[in-house]
This record gives C-alpha cells, structure tokens and sequence, in this order.
C-alpha cells in the first residue's frame, strides 16, 4: 500500500512514499522516518507528492535539506519548464498537457528535486497520475537500480509522450478547419476559431520547447545524483521533445496558412457581393435614367406626340437592361 497522507479537506498529499534497494521496493516509510531510511546503503527514496501544503513541503525540506528557492517555486508553481542545480540536488520543472472530455486542453505542473538516494515529485492543477509510471518501473529492477535517475527519466518520458496525443488532436482540429474553409462558407467564426487554435499552439510551444536546454544538460553535464549509464536514456526523450517541437512548428505554419486563406477567401467573397451590387445597380440606373430624362417638364420632347412612343421607350429599356444582364452573368459579376 501507498503510504498516503490526507489534508483536512480529504485532498491526498503524499501519493507514494517508499524506499528501493537494487531496484526492489523493499518498504513504505513515513516522511518524518525518512531520514533514517536515508542513512542505508544502495538504498533511495520515491515520494510522490499532490500540491502539497506548506507544511509538507517544509518536512520534505527538512528531511533533504532542499534550497528555499526551489521549494518555494515548487509550492506556488506557475514556472517554465527549466532544470536548476542547487549543490547536490537537482531540480527540474516540467509542464504536463492533456485532452479533457470537452477536447480542450489542460495543463499542469510537476517539479522534480533528485538527490544522491532520493527522487521527489510535486504535482500540480491537472497533471496526471504517475502510478502507472511507478508500477512499470517496479516491474524492471533490472533499471529502477540504476537510481533515482532512471525513475526521473521514466516520469520525463512519460509526461513529454503525453504531447503526442494533444498534438495529434490539434492536426485533426486544424483539418476540420481547412474543411470549412475551402469546402464550406469562410466566415468570422472560422477566424475567432483559429486565433483560438493558435493560443492553445502556443501554450504547447512554450511548454515544451524549454525541454530542450532540459534535456541537454541531463545528457551531457556531469550531474552526481544521476549515474553515466542513466544519461543516454534522456536521449530518448530528446529525440521525443525534439519531434514535438517540429509537429507544432508544422501545425502553426498550417494555421497561420488556413489564417491566411479564410481572409483571402473572405475578401473575395466581399469582391463578388461588390460585383453584384455594382452590376444590379447598372441595370437600375438605366431605367431610372430614361424615366428621368421624360420626366423633365419641357414642352417639345422626341416621341411625345407619337401616339407609340411610350411602347418604344419601354421596349428600348428593356432591351438596354437585358443586354447588360448578359454582360453582367457572362463576366461573373451576377
């Protein structure tokens, strides 16, 4: 069983406690113990934590004797994914993304601090759960016992994997919208709705793009609290961050292309209901010309006394309005 703490309101603050030796969980300890359970060899600490109050935070703290500023980030949040060192202990902050059952997208946080025999994670708002993550890395001993810094690459790759899907169904989105685009009617709602796809773009741009500089420092610098042979797997998820980047990069291109081409098609939609105006009102003025000239009171005027001058006239002006009519439909302007 996890070893689980629960704050006044019923929220779960410690998820997962436990101790591992040689890749093996070999027990479930308290947090104020965990200074005890540190002083064994070939031995780390797991914690999971779910936004934990300011009293936990501080007894985690003291426990491993983490820097104030990396606590005090880990406790408000709202951070950029970024890696720090302070002394022996790294920190690592990261943002989550998912698809919620509206299909929009949410995000969160989980920060990391990795020590010489400990990993904690500190999750935030709507990251999700990371029980499947431990219970895989508990079924492999053969690498859980390369340390606490093979359990911080298995919850990097899990968490960056989860951009994979939100990308997806971002491409998808940006699909259907092309649909309305060039096979439906461009309209306001068209744009509105792909300024709204470029903001959701843009909250997956900065919150994996930083991964990169991550990920590089955790391959090439000589961190302590994560052995040689752990490195080369944050290569894995490189290679991952780095196929992301180039997915959105993709799809923003697309989108500022679709951006384009609904206000294209839209101007042209304006230019040919200019061009009708403009060709109904030729034909009008027409009429209203000739029914203007007769309705001018002068005494002598051409056919006034023809006693089949009105027919003329009427037939003259309707002949002038159906020969620009076929003008007009021949051109494209009605």
């Amino acid at each position: 069983m996890d070893a689980v703490t629960t704050d006044n309101k019923g929220t779960k603050e410690i998820i997962n406690c436990a101790a591992y030796s040689r890749g093996r969980r070999v027990a479930d300890v308290e947090l104020n113990q965990v200074h005890e359970v540190l002083k064994a060899p070939d031995q780390f600490v797991w914690i999971a934590l779910h936004e934990p109050s300011e009293e936990i935070l501080s007894q985690v703290q003291k426990e491993f004797g983490l820097h104030d500023l990396a606590v005090e980030d880990a406790h408000h949040a709202h951070q950029r994914p970024k890696i720090e060192q302070y002394g022996s202990t790294v920190f690592v902050v990261m943002r989550t993304a998912q698809i919620n059952a509206e299909r929009r997208i949410e995000f969160g946080e989980t920060h990391f601090f990795v020590g010489d025999n400990f990993i904690v994670t500190v999750r935030h708002h709507s990251s999700v759960s990371y029980a499947n993550v431990r219970a895989m890395c508990e079924s492999s001993p053969h690498l859980l016992c390369k340390g606490q810094g093979f359990a911080l690459y298995a919850l990097m790759d899990f968490i960056v994997d989860q951009y994979f899907p939100v990308v997806h169904e971002l491409e998808m989105t940006l699909e259907t919208v092309e649909d309305q685009i060039f096979k439906g009617k461009p309209s306001r709602e068209t744009t509105e709705y792909i300024y709204q796809l470029k903001r959701e773009l843009l909250e997956v741009k900065r919150s994996i793009s930083p991964m990169v500089d991550v990920c590089n420092r955790l391959m090439r610098f000589d961190i302590k609290c994560i052995s040689t042979d752990t490195q080369p797997y944050f290569r894995d998820v490189y290679d991952h961050v780095i196929r992301i980047n180039e997915m959105v990069e993709n799809t923003r291109e697309l989108l500022n292309t679709a951006l384009e081409a609904n206000f294209s098609l839209i101007s042209i939609s304006q230019n040919d209901v200019s061009k009708k105006f403009a060709g109904w009102a030729a034909i009008i003025a027409v009429p209203t010309m000739i029914a203007g000239f007769y309705g001018m009171n002068f005494k002598f005027m051409p056919e006034v006394e023809w006693e089949f001058g009105f027919y003329a006239i009427l037939v003259v002006t309707l002949a002038a309005c159906l020969l620009l009519y076929v003008f007009f439909k021949r051109s494209g302007w009605l």
